[in-house]
């Protein structure tokens, strides 16, 4: 098929005040070639609005009428994404009509994986008939909800894609895995022939830096400093490693708050942070115990590959090298906003975006909505 020019966006869930947009050309299949990459900040009232947001949807846990908030924001979000993209391919020199689609992610609020007897839930926010609308562009949006109604976790949707830069580097022969550490954290495994499979570890980012707020110290530890300077405890650590989410089967997905900062309760700021930091990392290693055939390299993106002392705990407590994304020519920053533009050309073409191995679907699956 066609190679075109697509778009992706993605905010994650630790509300880092940036909108991730990045142009991909690709026919859903291969990569042919990455576009332009910026990092579009949100104005301060959007992330205000968006914290709301969560605190309010956490409060409601899909019971009942949506908080009034939610449409709020997600006009908010949806305009302020809109402009992202018209901005970005100005910025490219290209005109809305190169673009062949748009794969808007949205800003997730809540996800509840399925379980015996009862089929997860999911929410992400983002109005794609909007976002048409307002740049003349086919939107792809809404990518999870499919899954779960037909039984699946709705998380992770990146293997895909990141199946697709494994080929790209020639790592066909499972000894090298994807890790993507955003709010949580989740892997991608692939044998290079058959075997696709992809699940949550455990958290990421979103502990730690909830931990650090709380205390009054800055949006996240910086550089991993507090983590470095502090002294995991151990105790703590083995008892949190025995959660059962840990050693549970895959396909398995988690929600920005099934792991929160309250695990380091009690523990000084460098101390709270180097334990969070150690549970990430061993969380990992417990993942890869998983997996059909354990990695011994993990290609790392996501904003926690900034985080020395992640990197470093990787190796000691997963026992694995850990590179960073840009190692191998790949852009760890725009690596999810990129999936969404590679998912987008897939729902615009009719193909799976998801599979028993990776989010528990029945069977392959297509997904998404279409505006055009």
């Amino acid at each position: 098929m066609e190679p075109i020019w697509a778009i992706g966006l993605m905010t994650g869930t630790v509300l880092d005040g940036n909108i991730d947009v990045a142009l991909l050309r690709t026919d859903g299949e291969t990569v042919e070639g990455f576009g332009a990459y910026t990092l579009a900040p949100y104005p301060q009232s959007i992330r205000d609005t968006l914290e709301e947001t969560l605190a309010q949807a956490r409060r409601w846990n899909f019971d009942g009428a949506e908080p009034a908030i939610f449409a709020e924001a997600e006009d908010a979000l949806t305009r302020a994404q809109s402009a992202a993209v018209l901005d970005l391919v100005s910025q490219a020199g290209l005109t809305p009509k190169d673009i062949g689609i748009i794969g808007f992610h949205g800003q997730s609020v809540l996800h509840r994986a399925p379980q015996p007897g009862r089929i997860g839930a999911t929410r992400q926010l983002g109005n794609g008939r909007l976002m048409h609308a307002i740049t003349g562009i086919k939107v792809a949006f809404d990518f999870r909800s499919a899954d779960v109604r037909a039984g699946g976790q709705g998380a992770p949707l990146a293997a895909l894609y990141h199946q697709a830069l494994l080929r790209k580097i020639g790592a066909t022969d499972g000894k090298t895995a994807v890790l993507n550490l955003g709010g949580v954290a989740n892997v991608t495994f692939w044998d290079g022939a058959d075997t696709l499979v992809a699940f949550d570890t455990g958290p990421a980012n979103a502990p730690i830096n909830d931990f650090v707020k709380a205390l009054g110290l800055g949006d996240m530890d910086m550089n991993g400093q507090m983590a470095l300077r502090g002294t995991v405890d151990e105790e703590r650590l083995a008892r949190l490693l025995t959660h059962p989410y840990l050693s549970a089967a895959y396909p398995k997905s988690l929600d920005r708050f099934d792991f929160l900062a309250t695990m380091a309760e009690g523990l000084g700021a460098e101390d709270g942070a180097a334990t969070l930091t150690a549970f990430t990392a061993g969380a990992v290693g417990k993942a890869l115990d998983l997996l059909p055939q354990r990695p011994e390299r993990l290609v790392v993106c996501g904003g926690g590959r900034h985080n020395p002392a992640i990197m470093a705990m990787l190796a000691t407590r997963a026992k694995v090298e850990a590179v960073p994304a840009e190692t191998v020519g790949w852009r760890g920053d725009a690596i999810e906003a990129e999936c969404f533009a590679f998912l987008a050309v897939r729902v615009l073409r009719g193909m799976p975006i998801s599979f028993p191995t990776t989010t528990g679907a029945p069977h392959p699956l297509t997904g998404g909505i279409l505006a055009a």
